[in-house]
């Protein structure tokens, strides 16, 4: 079936009726998160926010600096979106409270007109790479499961509304099988994990030792979610991207567009692994990345299968870009040229909506004339789909 419209239904129409479903945002942790949670013995070594030796920093294990006193929020107090590189002087005081209070973030969500959100962190990294940093297994355990319990308690402060992609402790296969486990019976809906365990000498994902982990989730629904920048190598916002001459404001542009390309890696190594071969039911989300490259980037696969691997590559049943077309689901926002031709490429059931706020480059306040150029010609059941349904589905959220 075509995936365009031709009856002259207009794209507010389409998206009146529907439980718009925003499946990239962040949250500005509470400086208290882990403190106000930790056991006594371990108050003083999980994440902080103080200040020592003149710096203001997120500290962990006592003196390792995680994270800039920043809230990563470009939503002011008054709900004005500020531009340009003045974020980096916000913290948690100086930006809307929707940025980290249930309460506020529900009415936000009202006034944007949406209906759920799925909520990815900033302190731990997107892929929980900042807390290898420290070399206590067991500081690190812990600090992701408070991490993890507050997810639950948002969730539950939101009116199940909000949903938070727990933390992996991916250094400890075991731990992390155990962790995925718990917050599943937490009510937690997925997990987010580092896209380049092998950096920190870890068995890269298409080994075997993470089958275990990819057996779980399959068996309990718990999608896998890829955010852009988590791991060491991905996360490069003024690093090996923009050019030396280019000042702070110019090498952001150009460090955050190559950012958002960053997953193909983890894509293209995930499919050519065999493990969606293997676990057919398994689901994969590649946050934050925009969709409009994919098509290029799976044709791609497709044809260095047949022409530089026929031999190793054997044992694969389907072309790779069938495999994302049943496993794997991408997510856009500022997109519009592409998006329709993507959609027709992938399928509507691969494509989810998303904002990104309160970061830099999010959806806010509501655009709907973006929105409408970029929804414009789609069928009103495709539309559903990529703005409600396939998020609601994968997610387990309640639409009713």
């Amino acid at each position: 079936m075509s995936t365009h419209q031709t009856d002259g239904t207009t794209t507010g129409d389409l998206v009146a009726g529907l439980k718009v479903i925003d499946t990239d945002t962040h949250w500005s942790e509470p400086y208290d998160l882990w403190t106000s949670r930790a056991p006594s013995r371990y108050v003083d070594r999980v994440p902080r926010m103080v200040e020592r030796n003149g710096r203001r920093r997120w500290w962990f294990d006592g003196d390792i600096a995680i994270g800039l006193p920043i809230a990563s929020s470009v939503i002011d107090p008054e709900g004005t979106k500020i531009t340009g590189t003045a974020f980096f002087e916000m913290d948690n005081e100086m930006v809307h409270r929707a940025s980290f209070e249930p309460e506020a973030r529900v009415a936000m969500m009202d006034t944007l007109g949406i209906h759920a959100q799925i909520m990815y962190p900033n302190v731990a990294g997107f892929g929980n790479q900042n807390f290898l940093k420290s070399p206590d297994d067991m500081l690190r355990l812990v600090s992701v499961q408070i991490y993890n319990d507050a997810l639950a308690e948002f969730q539950d402060a939101t009116g199940q509304r909000v949903f938070g992609m727990a933390l992996l402790p991916w250094w400890d296969l075991e731990a992390a099988a155990a962790e995925i486990q718990r917050v599943a019976d937490n009510g937690l809906r997925g997990i987010v994990t580092c896209s380049n365990p092998e950096e920190a000498g870890l068995p890269d994902m298409g080994q075997p030792a993470w089958d275990p982990i990819w057996d779980l989730c399959s068996n309990l629904a718990m999608p896998v979610n890829f955010h852009i920048g988590s791991s060491k190598g991905n996360l490069d916002f003024f690093g090996k991207a923009p050019w030396p001459s280019f000042g702070a404001e110019r090498k952001l542009a150009v460090g955050s567009a190559n950012l958002f390309l960053g997953n193909a890696r983890v894509i293209g190594n995930m499919i050519y692994s065999g493990v969606p071969e293997r676990f057919p039911d398994l689901r994969f989300v590649s946050v934050e990345s925009g969709i409009g490259w994919l098509p290029f980037f799976l044709e791609s696969l497709d044809h260095q299968l047949l022409e530089t691997a026929p031999n190793e590559l054997a044992d694969l049943t389907m072309a790779p870009s069938d495999y994302f077309r049943r496993q794997f689901l991408g997510t856009f926002w500022f997109e519009s040229a592409m998006v329709a031709a993507a959609i027709d490429f992938l399928g509507p059931q691969s494509v989810m909506f998303e904002t990104d706020f309160p970061h830099p480059t999010c959806l806010y306040p509501r655009d709907d004339a973006r929105l409408s150029k970029t929804l414009a010609g789609l069928e009103p059941e495709v539309v559903q789909r990529i703005m409600q349904d396939n998020a609601a589905e994968l997610y387990r959220i309640d639409v009713s």
